[in-house]
């Protein structure tokens, strides 16, 4: 299957639709070539819709009327619809929120760690967000951290209306951390944070939030130093401190210098009403669909790939069913996607 440029305005190809009782059966999706992409860098989610991000030009995901999908360049925008603020970190992105947090990013630009994990020297000294009342509010770090990260993480863990922000904070002599920011009083806080790796230039990076066990209650989930041994790490919020509750070896969500953070996601596959995660594993040839409910860990099913997955792993309805089906992207520019 030949790759895809702008001279081809559409490249179609007959979808896969497998019954969500495959999932519930531990069978497993099988993965699907939607195409290929010379140049592809990433995957995004705009405005609800998958947009991949090609050296060339973006392109995005179409259903057509008799059930194919089709992939076709995405026309550049006349002007830019999220204005970027001025002091935002490079390769960073500004997260738009709906509750009391309308944005967030990254901002001051340091070199001050000198890492360079996420393709450069440069990290940030400052977390901003601009409030649903368009005030902006800044967490400053001092001289012996700062934050590794590239995208802030929107979610309301407790459920108390507003959103906190999951961060990667790293410390000079100790490595990576995982801390939770939120407004206060009109203030924005650190709310608490797990200890850190324990060594200078080790790396975490966020899954995301979500009710892993079936309990009602969020936690919060890591891959620890993805390129050394990668660890799944699940945290509870107890207080001022992100408690460890789980971890077990094998996984990868990041290649090494890569600006690319999204490599994992989560999602209800089996319909129990809680969160399992879709992580590669070490080698990041793998897709692997993880359970941890009733505080058991089971991998669902794993899926293998011919090259390594090297884009974010997003989710989206692509057929207008309901469920949300996954897309992904391999180091040779491959499309996959697992229909749900």
């Amino acid at each position: 299957m030949r790759s895809i440029s702008h001279s081809l305005a559409v490249f179609l190809l007959a979808a896969l639709i497998l019954p969500a009782t495959a999932f519930a059966a531990g069978l497993g999706p099988q993965p699907v070539l939607l195409g290929k992409i010379d140049g592809l860098k990433d995957i995004v989610i705009v405005d609800g819709a998958p947009v991949l991000k090609a050296e060339a030009g973006d392109y995005q995901v179409l259903h057509l009327p008799d059930g194919k999908l089709a992939l076709a360049p995405l026309p550049a925008p006349e002007e830019e619809i999220v204005p970027t603020p001025s002091d935002i970190i490079p390769h960073a992105r500004i997260v738009q929120g709906a509750r009391d947090i309308r944005a967030a990013w990254f901002a001051s630009p340091t070199e001050r760690y000198g890492h360079g994990v996420l393709g450069d020297r440069i990290e940030a000294a400052a977390l901003k967000v601009e409030t649903a009342s368009g005030e902006i509010l800044s967490h400053e770090l001092t001289g012996d951290s700062v934050f590794e990260d590239l995208t802030p993480r929107l979610a309301d863990i407790d459920g108390d209306g507003r959103d906190e922000i999951i961060a990667v904070r790293s410390y000079a002599d100790r490595g990576a951390a995982v801390a939770l920011f939120g407004i206060r009083d009109g203030q924005l806080i650190r709310l608490a944070e797990s200890d850190p790796v324990g060594l200078p230039y080790r790396w975490l990076n966020p899954v995301g939030a979500g009710d892993f066990d079936g309990d009602g209650t969020s936690g919060i989930a890591v891959i620890q130093t993805p390129h050394i041994g990668g660890i799944l790490i699940l945290y509870r919020w107890q207080g001022e401190r992100l408690a460890e509750t789980f971890r077990r070896f094998g996984f990868s969500t990041h290649a090494m210098g890569s600006t690319v953070l999204g490599m994992s996601a989560l999602l209800d596959l089996d319909g129990d009403g809680g969160d399992e995660i879709l992580v590669p594993d070490q080698g990041r040839t793998d897709l692997k669909a993880i359970s941890h409910a009733g505080g058991l860990f089971r991998i669902l099913w794993s899926i293998p790939n011919d090259e390594r997955i090297a884009t974010s792993i997003v989710t989206a309805n692509l057929d207008g069913h309901g469920g949300a089906d996954i897309l992904y992207g391999l180091a040779d520019g491959s499309v996959m996607l697992l229909h749900r």
